[in-house]
């Protein structure tokens, strides 16, 4: 009975600092253990391709092919992660705790389950699979060899994501950063080893992948038995009503749309990209991985608002989900803008680093870069804006907006743009649909502010009646 008692006591003071602390100061505190996983997430990604380079620009022309591959895997992953976890955070916020465990354990063993699917038919279809993501005949082996042992990791990397967003939703990203940036770090570290060390060649980068993500997968699992977590995951807690699975997956539905399109958009690319040569695929390659480093911040800034604008809507404190948008959507865009600003100016030099001795990489690259740098100040407004649509349970207006950037307004563009402006229409098609999502993020944004406000006001107007 004791044991219970300070565990609702625990729970209690969660609540409290989830809905008293000052807004700005709790996006903050949140969002720093979030950019940090994020970021170290995005470095191990481009250390990746930093190291596998050194092979060859065929051989970092695979790091783009298999991207999309993880990009499909961390499509479920996330998807189950974000959808589960954004219901867990509702559920506490309205102190529904049994509601919040089946949700959890739900999303975790289908995320398991799903791996598992990825790894037998991925594996048994590995070759017709990086030739359909975009693989030329010399980038192929490469890919063959890298994408393999991915696929083998894919059970423990779709329920690592799971893990990662529960934490980051219930407001403890602190946990969620020990278990993905203490893998990240350990990327690194075994990259060099793996590859050049043991002469693995891709195959070691893939093997230090695959081992970092289960060490991960391990430091996240023990972190949930010791009872770090609000929810328990527990299989006898798996629901089995089909609408539990229908609102995880609804819920989570602009992550699938995010994610799985960021893989067909980036298999897109790849082939429009292969019409160049290999060189223009690795130069995209290059540039994908930088840009997500950069977007890595504010995507890790915006997991630090998700929990305190779904705890906070759940307990219908509507005013502070105002607030905590507001404050995201201004620091976003001042962070976009610095580091856009770096790094266009240093953009060739940056190209340097990855293939020195490729001039037709570096001219490629450098103008991609540039382009892209331009518009990247406008994630503040189009990332918060659909991740507060998510965490409230807006998951229609959310699934649009998710689509818009890579589906809506990129697909077309990368099919029509190369037929009227050669590799131009390759380097500017990411750019124009980010400039495009801004403008049809903008009245969703608006309308969502209003539509706090009058709830904020109503809400108090109960308050006073009671």
């Amino acid at each position: 009975m004791e044991a219970m008692t300070q565990d609702e006591a625990r729970r209690q003071a969660h609540y409290e600092k989830m809905t008293q602390t000052p807004v700005p100061k709790l996006v903050t505190t949140l969002a720093i253990p979030t950019i940090i996983s994020m970021m170290v997430s995005a470095i191990y990604n481009m250390a990746d391709t930093f190291f596998v380079s050194q092979l060859g620009t065929s051989a970092v022309g695979a790091v783009g092919i298999v991207f999309s591959l993880m990009a499909i895997i961390q499509a479920v992953g996330f998807t189950l992660g974000m959808g589960s976890g954004t219901i867990v955070s509702l559920h506490l916020g309205a102190k529904e705790d049994d509601k919040a465990t089946c949700a959890a354990s739900t999303g975790f063993f289908t995320a398991i389950v799903m791996g598992l699917l990825l790894t037998i038919f991925g594996s048994i279809f590995v070759v017709p699979l990086m030739r359909l993501l975009g693989a030329t005949e010399t980038i192929l082996p490469y890919a063959r060899d890298y994408g393999q042992y991915i696929l083998l990791a894919a059970p423990i990397m779709c329920a690592s994501f799971v893990m990662n967003n529960i934490f980051r939703c219930e407001g403890k990203s602190v946990l969620g950063m020990l278990g993905i940036g203490t893998g990240g770090i350990l990327n690194i570290i075994l990259d060099p080893i793996f590859i050049f060390g043991l002469g693995l060649g891709t195959a070691g980068a893939a093997i230090a992948t695959a081992l970092s993500q289960t060490v991960s997968f391990i430091i996240l699992l023990i972190l949930f038995l010791k009872g770090k977590s609000d929810v328990r995951l527990r299989i006898t807690k798996v629901s089995k009503k089909l609408k539990t699975y229908i609102d995880i997956i609804t819920t989570g539905m602009p992550t699938l749309c995010r994610q799985g399109l960021a893989s067909l958009a980036s298999v897109a690319l790849n082939v429009n990209a292969a019409i160049y040569g290999d060189a223009a695929v690795a130069a995209m390659s290059i540039v994908g991985r930088l840009m997500f480093f950069m977007f890595s911040a504010m995507l890790g800034f915006g997991q630090g608002f998700q929990p305190v604008a779904g705890f906070n809507y759940g307990a219908k404190k509507y005013g502070r989900v105002h607030e905590a948008t507001r404050f995201t959507i201004l620091v976003g865009t001042v962070v976009m803008a610095v580091f856009s600003l770096v790094i266009f100016i240093f953009s060739p030099q940056i190209l340097m680093a990855f293939r020195k001795d490729d001039a037709v990489v570096i001219e490629l690259g450098s103008f991609a870069l540039r382009a892209q740098c331009l518009v990247m100040p406008f994630c503040g407004v189009t990332t918060t804006a659909n991740m507060a649509l998510q965490s409230t349970g807006q998951s229609g207006r959310a699934t649009f907006l998710a689509l818009c950037r890579q589906g809506v307004f990129f697909l077309p563009l990368i099919l029509i743009l190369p037929r009227f402006c050669g590799v131009l229409g390759v380097q500017l098609a990411q750019p124009l649909a980010d400039a495009c999502t801004m403008a049809a993020s903008i009245p969703f944004l608006v309308a969502f502010m209003r539509r706090l406000k009058v709830m904020n006001v109503q809400e108090g107007e109960n308050l006073c009646k009671e």
